[in-house]
């Protein structure tokens, strides 16, 4: 019995560890940025050597991978620099934001930012409002996209991993172009164009300058503040798959309840 529950178990973790060898690395990004905070500072990850610039005082805490960034929803943020890769280059047919976050309070009835690019012309943003995870993307400028903004309900004091996603889009609006994540599983598909070049600035944990929301909203700058842990902030020219949208609590519970049972094994053996 006890030598067929380790084969069982030694089969899951080489079953697990292959399909973690697919998942996109941060060294791995050709156009992009990847924010991991484990420095404790807005570093990227990837060659392109985009660093924040932190806002109030985020500050480092322990996150779900390695090191995150704690914000107090009032005042702390992160101004990001004109990029090629964001902002000021494209257009893009394919854009990935990918987000690791544990708000402190969901139930707020202002809006949180956990990330926002463009402005009230054309960008993409994701944020939180009233129990409730958003993403939204819109294009009113090359051509009509008015707009879509995509949700599901989340908890306070729970990790998350959200992606919002344009894949193999065109510049017109087109069915099933933009998509939204959560956990590592796709919430819903709805219509979306190519993402063009958009002069307004971009931020992390707060409105750096102008964004729209499923509600409109979002003109200003320095508002709309967030509250918790961000762990990880990935902004990249791709259309990540399933394979690379790992759920943050299945990566850390998995192993975790894998490790206790090898250690109790080896024990007995």
């Amino acid at each position: 019995m006890k030598k067929n529950s380790l084969i069982l178990c030694l089969v899951f973790l080489g079953l697990y560890f292959s399909d973690l060898s697919l998942a996109l690395r941060p060294e791995e990004v050709q156009s992009g940025h990847v924010w991991l905070f484990e420095d404790g500072k807005a570093t990227d990850s990837t060659k392109n050597n985009l660093t924040g610039v932190f806002v109030g005082n985020p500050k480092a805490a322990k996150g779900v991978r390695g090191n995150a960034l704690l914000f107090n929803g009032q005042n702390d943020g992160i101004r990001l620099p004109d990029s090629s890769h964001i902002n000021t280059g494209g257009p893009w047919t394919n854009r990935t934001i990918r987000i690791l976050f544990n708000c402190s309070d969901v139930s707020k009835k202002s809006k949180q930012v956990l990330f926002e690019e463009g402005g009230r012309t054309r960008g993409l943003a994701v944020y939180i409002f009233d129990g409730r995870v958003y993403v939204g993307g819109w294009n009113r400028s090359e051509y009509n996209w008015n707009g879509e903004w995509i949700f599901a309900p989340i908890k306070s004091n729970t990790w998350y991993e959200v992606a919002a996603i344009l894949r193999d889009t065109q510049g017109k609006v087109e069915a099933d172009k933009f998509e939204m994540w959560l956990e590592g599983r796709l919430v819903e598909k709805r219509p979306g164009g190519q993402l063009h070049a958009h002069g307004d600035d971009c931020g992390i944990g707060f409105v750096n300058q102008n964004v729209v929301y499923h509600d409109e909203g979002g003109s200003g700058t320095d508002i709309d503040y967030y509250e918790g842990l961000i762990d990880e902030v990935w902004v990249v020219n791709l259309a990540l798959t399933s394979a690379d949208l790992k759920p943050a609590k299945l990566s850390v519970d998995f192993i975790g309840k894998l490790a206790s049972k090898w250690g109790k094994m080896k024990s007995q053996l």
